[in-house]
């Protein structure tokens, strides 16, 4: 960037003497005040566009550097874990490989582009179709990671309350299609934003008819009406947050009251069968049951607390016309948190896994260590075999039917 005044000794304007900017409220071209050409192409820059530099930029850049680590390297291994591992291949796991892909995605693809723009605001070097790319893939992966934790749910919610349909519905093949499903409707719905985005550039403040661009200047921002915009984030976040939300909401609560009752009728039966080997066998199958939810359960409410306020800052900047110097302030910190919650977000998931996970934690283990997997001997396969099978048929009750005992047959094996 140069250091000279934007002046130009071919305009009709002559530029003003130094200490004589400051009187100047004259329009020129009926868009650049005069006072304009006083200011060096930084000032004009930062009066325009803001500081070069973001004044949070160390503190946050550390903060995501700690996020990143943690993130990439547990996602990594999360998706490592259940590729590798036959027994880790349930519907369940599928859908938290899915969405360890959204968060390597936004840790590995998104935060670089953000860390890089807090350095330097501008220019944008990567061209219109760095800026397309920048904001399809974050409007991708927000709708990607919404709709994988509602099928998941989903999921959850029909092995737990309608074990008779799981036999059709949690299978990996269904949760194979709905997240290719998931994924197609998150990059269809992606494009509407995204089209709304360009380059932008300001024009130099020189007077004439001639204005030119100032390349440096060039921003990814919004380049189409403003109603287009907030037209477009107000129905997406109704869409893909709130409501999702409150469907997920809703689902948990009802396998919380089925979980209940499930816990009453097991207290009735160990009174009445204390010693039966089926009844011991039912009680360990519930207990892996409830623990793989409750881990879920955990996943949604840290889910929907970290993506909270990248919608409110949405949000905001969307209802908001002329800002307040109060709401000004209030956006900046919602800006940064924001931005923090949902970078943390992309990362908490596999920490989750390790805290409440026996079988993830082991595998974890398994993999960082590059401990072998040591094969079951014959004899012990064959005995085990038929307990499986004694198992099978004493629990085919008309009650709980196959597809009970298909739910479990896929989690005992993932959550222990």
């Amino acid at each position: 960037m140069t250091s000279r005044y934007n002046c130009s000794s071919a305009d009709s304007w002559d530029c003003p003497q130094e200490g004589m900017c400051g009187n100047l409220t004259s329009d020129l071209n009926g868009s650049a005040g005069l006072v304009d050409a006083c200011l060096t192409q930084e000032e004009y820059l930062e009066k325009y566009l803001g500081p070069l530099r973001s004044s949070v930029f160390l503190p946050i850049c550390l903060t995501y550097l700690l996020i990143f680590l943690v993130g990439a390297f547990g996602n990594l291994l999360t998706c490592i874990v259940i590729a590798r591992n036959k027994v880790m291949r349930t519907p369940t796991n599928y859908y938290l490989f899915s969405l360890a892909v959204s968060d390597l995605l936004v840790l590995l693809l998104g935060m670089p582009l953000e860390l890089y723009e807090m350095w330097q605001n501008y220019p944008f070097l990567l061209g219109k179709g760095g800026c397309y790319f920048k904001t399809f893939l974050f409007e991708t992966v927000c709708f990607a990671s919404i709709l994988n934790v509602t099928a998941l749910s989903v999921e959850r919610y029909i092995a737990v309350v309608h074990p008779l349909r799981a036999k059709y519905v949690v299978t990996p093949t269904h949760a194979k299609r709905v997240i290719m499903t998931v994924w197609g409707i998150s990059v269809l719905c992606a494009v509407p934003n995204t089209s709304l985005h360009g380059i932008f550039t300001l024009q130099s403040a020189e007077g004439g008819t001639a204005r030119k661009e100032i390349p440096e200047s060039a921003i990814c921002t919004l380049v189409k009406p403003r109603w287009m915009y907030n037209l477009t984030i107000q129905v997406t976040t109704l869409l893909f947050f709130m409501l999702p939300m409150l469907t997920i909401s809703a689902l948990y609560l009802l396998i919380g009251l089925q979980l209940k009752r499930e816990k009453m009728l097991q207290v009735m039966e160990a009174e009445t069968s204390r010693n039966s080997y089926c009844n011991i066998r039912s009680q360990q199958q519930k207990a892996r049951r409830r623990q793989v939810t409750k881990m879920l359960f955990v996943l949604v409410v840290v889910f929907g607390i970290c993506w909270a306020p990248f919608h409110t800052d949405r949000l905001m900047w969307s209802f908001i016309d002329e800002w307040t110097s109060i709401q000004l302030e209030v956006y900046k910190y919602v800006h940064v948190v924001s931005g923090v919650f949902f970078y943390l977000s992309s990362a908490v998931n596999p920490i989750l896994y390790n805290l409440m996970s026996t079988r993830f934690r082991e595998m974890f283990k398994e993999v960082m260590c590059h401990r072998p997997r040591h094969p079951v001997p014959r004899k012990q396969s064959l005995s085990v075999t038929r307990v499986t099978l004694r198992s099978i048929l004493s629990e085919a009750t008309p009650i709980n039917g196959i597809a009970g005992l298909h739910e479990d047959k896929e989690h005992e094996t993932t959550f222990p």
